[in-house]
């Protein structure tokens, strides 16, 4: 970490001066990286102006950063596969790895599902082409089960936990700080994870001509995201009131959200290309994805190539 620490400490004299006359557009998901970003206080002495977006879920930010509506956005690692074969402007410039748990299959607590197999002949919630969609056939294929053998009701997460919390699907999967929300208020039971399915990641994508136009910042916010996201490990108590404060969520829901997903930031390396191959490649398995994708050049490396692999 100290290590980590030290590369981003002098990457911002690197690239130039990020200008005081630009604006990043950032997308951010449930005030997720802004409420880190402000208890960290990183964002004093800021080179540049922000203008905060808030989206539910990955899919209607990937549709902005898409149309050119934002410069940067944070999204989990399987919905950017969707935009990235579609030939969406948009390319991979941080990254970050939370723990397994972060990704869950919720039942109902009356539910008599103690594993994910037990869920054969049920219906289960998941966002088509996201977490929820990767998950449920990475399992199926662990159970040694078929799709056939679910069935798979596409839905975000908002329809979701409604047709959840009514007994309209029998599982839901989903993320956090979904998992704490269902897990505390609706009492859902978690059954399985992400486990040997996939390793959770977080992916900071960037549109093309920000790349272009407003590297100098996009470097710097980079940094400081990175930077923040390490003291939010020491400090996650801090992050639960701002974040409870920005989005309404309980506190100690959000505390829970965090120590579960313990959020870290990571280089991209060969062995982070190689997980979203693996990934890419098992969409295309079920014919999620229509053929074969190279994600090779879906990374810009020179983003985070200073912190080396590994950390």
């Amino acid at each position: 970490m100290k290590r980590l620490l030290a590369g981003l400490a002098i990457a911002l004299g690197l690239i130039g001066p990020a200008r005081a006359d630009i604006t990043l557009r950032v997308g951010d998901q449930i005030a997720g990286v802004r409420s880190i970003l402000e208890a960290a206080n990183a964002l004093e002495g800021l080179p540049y102006k922000i203008e905060w977006s808030q989206f539910p879920a990955a899919a209607p930010l990937l549709e902005a950063l898409n149309a050119g509506a934002l410069d940067v956005g944070f999204t989990g690692d399987i919905p950017f596969l969707f935009v990235y074969a579609a030939g969406a402007p948009i390319r991979v410039i941080g990254a970050s790895r939370s723990l397994p748990a972060a990704n869950a299959v919720l039942v109902p607590k009356t539910s008599p599902a103690r594993n994910f197999a037990d869920l054969r002949g049920k219906r289960i919630a998941v966002n088509r082409g996201g977490n929820g969609h990767f998950q449920a056939l990475g399992l199926l294929e662990q159970a040694g089960l078929k799709p056939s053998d679910v069935t798979l009701v596409f839905l975000g997460p908002t329809d979701a936990r409604s047709a959840f919390v009514t007994g309209a699907v029998d599982a839901w999967i989903i993320w956090e700080p979904y998992v704490s929300i269902s897990s505390i208020e609706d009492g859902a039971r978690v059954v399985a994870d992400a486990t040997a399915v996939f390793p959770s990641k977080t992916f900071v994508h960037a549109h093309l001509n920000a790349i272009r136009d407003k590297r100098a910042a996009l470097q710097d916010f980079n940094d400081r995201v990175a930077r923040a996201k390490l003291w939010a490990l020491a400090n996650p108590g801090t992050i639960a009131r701002i974040s409870a404060g920005l989005t309404r969520i309980p506190e100690a829901t959000v505390l829970r959200s965090l120590e579960t997903k313990r959020e870290t930031p990571i280089a991209i390396d060969d062995a982070v290309v190689r997980e979203t191959q693996g990934e890419a490649d098992l969409f295309t398995r079920h014919g999620v994805l229509p053929a074969r994708i190279d994600v090779t050049a879906a990374f810009d490396r020179s983003f985070t190539n200073r912190l080396g692999a590994g950390n």
